[in-house]
């Protein structure tokens, strides 16, 4: 990837020249389109968390069982939470990995024999460090749902889009009861108008308002800049990316225009012009600040568009501004990915979650690795169990170094011609 580029402050002859510019942009916005192109080392950040998420959301069903042992048909229940593909059963996935999963069995009320399964000591001790440092950056989490419903017209979310997006900002899985609870000052829950159930803010925090780019802008730009309001996003792109003039041009005036915080009404924006797009591309870049990892699934933002009172088509941005994000097409989804944050494959300030969950993916990795080379096999006899198995276990070691099958790539970004392809709020 090619060093950041700011394009900040600019000579008082292009400004002039810029104050036409804008006058335009309450008309038209720019027609231009720049193109995807492959990077590898994102892709490769994507891939090597293939079942990650997965995995963790089923450690905490288990964990939070009775017993610490849940049979199969109450696993496959939770299913939906799980974005396995469709063909894949919950049995085989958690077989997948024995260093994380434990099975055993019992019998159900008539008497037939029910796989069961319960944790490794290794994933129970990665649990405990998980709940404690849950308890340790209560305030850290809070803020970050604090936030994310100040980004929302009226400071309120559906609890299933809160409930899209609890693992990418670092929510405890059960959530609505560990946390929510204990703070009836700052939340509510709400009866919406499509009688969903709601989450609402009920205090709003001046010193939270303030965005991750207006934070970095007092090191990172020049005074004038900060004065007039026109900062500018850290721009960077794939190595060979070749940037044609006419899009070079568009993207210093482009960021030239006022910046506008997310945090703040502006619905005095034509939605047609160049400045409500860096308004669009405002709101996703301190939304992926907002998260843990500095990315998310694309469909988990599909459905934002009312709440966070975006214009039509607003996930475009994602493609017309490549230097700020990346989409990865890997492992059948679009992820969306802010470039800034990532040096190669490796995150430039790692959330302390972030690490804890480095060390559950090796986890994972290493239960793969054993048993395609047959250590979980107990005797020949077993060959008949653990047969079944063996291509699933080889395709899956070979995913972490490719993908889980090719995508057409060409394809890919054609399926978000709606935004609201998913339960609109």
């Amino acid at each position: 990837m090619v060093p950041y580029m700011l394009f900040g402050k600019v000579g008082v002859g292009f400004l002039r020249g810029t104050q036409v510019f804008n006058h335009k942009q309450k008309r038209n916005l720019v027609n231009v389109k720049l193109k995807w192109v492959k990077d590898r080392a994102l892709d490769a950040v994507v891939t090597a968390e293939r079942d990650l998420k997965a995995a963790c959301v089923l450690v905490s069903i288990i964990s939070s069982s009775s017993h610490g042992c849940l049979p199969i048909y109450h696993l496959s229940c939770h299913r939906g939470q799980l974005n396995l593909p469709y063909e894949l059963k919950v049995s085989t996935f958690i077989r997948r990995y024995p260093s994380v999963f434990l099975e055993s069995h019992v019998h159900d009320s008539g008497g037939t024999r029910v796989p069961c399964f319960s944790l490794t000591p290794e994933a129970i001790k990665l649990h405990q460090e998980e709940s404690n440092l849950v308890q340790q950056n209560q305030i850290d989490i809070l803020n970050r749902l604090r936030k994310l419903l100040m980004l929302t017209r009226g400071w309120k979310l559906p609890l299933q889009t809160i409930d899209q997006l609890k693992w990418d900002i670092g929510l405890p899985y059960d959530y609505q009861h560990s946390v929510i609870p204990h703070h009836p000052d700052l939340f509510s829950f709400i009866s919406l108008p499509d009688d969903r159930v709601g989450l609402k803010l009920l205090s709003w925090d001046d010193d939270l308002a303030v965005s991750q780019l207006q934070k970095n802008s007092a090191i990172q730009q020049e005074k004038e800049d900060m004065r007039n309001g026109c900062l500018a996003f850290p721009i960077g792109f794939t190595r060979g990316f070749g940037l044609k003039r006419k899009c070079m041009e568009w993207l210093k005036e482009w960021q030239s225009l006022p910046y506008n915080s997310p945090y703040y009404d502006t619905s005095h924006i034509d939605p047609r012009t160049d400045e409500s797009e860096k308004r669009v591309v405002g709101v996703f870049h301190e939304l992926l600040h907002l998260t843990i990892q500095k990315k998310t699934e694309r469909k988990n933002v599909s459905n934002l568009r009312k709440p966070l009172a975006l214009p039509q088509k607003f996930t475009k941005v994602f493609e017309r501004h490549p230097g700020i994000f990346y989409i990865s097409k890997k492992c059948d989804t679009q992820t969306v990915i802010l470039r800034e944050a990532y040096d190669h494959q490796q995150l430039l300030q790692k959330h302390p979650t972030a690490e804890l969950r480095e060390k559950f993916a090796m986890l994972l990795r290493k239960g793969l690795l054993d048993r395609s080379n047959g250590l979980y096999k107990k005797s020949p006899g077993d060959v008949s169990e653990v047969d079944p198995l063996k291509h699933n276990i080889v395709d899956n070691i070979s995913d972490y170094r490719s993908s889980f099958k090719e995508d057409s790539e060409n394809d890919l970004l054609s399926e978000y011609e709606s935004d609201e392809l998913h339960n609109p709020c």
